[in-house]
């Protein structure tokens, strides 16, 4: 069974790609994920603030896009992002 996970592109004002991701992120849904990331070239402004869960395979989905990534992310997922090293290689507000 699919957590659910609900994917919402869109753009800033400067024009900079949006990702908003709301729900659960794991291994039954990473792979709608990895097609949204891989479909947002350039610089993509992801934001997490409405993500309850976050497993092991989610992030593996996010390092290969670390370069480009600016993450928003809740006080809950904060120390995820923190403790798997992915803030040392993205911005996070």
């Amino acid at each position: 069974m699919t957590t659910p996970l609900t994917l919402t592109p869109g753009r800033r004002p400067d024009g900079t790609a949006v990702l908003t991701v709301v729900g659960e992120i794991d291994m039954s849904n990473t792979g709608s994920l990895a097609a949204a990331l891989d479909g947002a070239p350039g610089p993509l402004v992801l934001d997490l603030t409405e993500v309850e869960y976050l497993d092991s395979a989610g992030l593996s989905v996010l390092f290969p896009h670390a370069d480009r990534l600016e993450l928003i992310a809740g006080p809950l997922l904060a120390p995820v992002l923190t403790i798997s090293g992915l803030t040392d290689l993205t911005t996070r507000h």
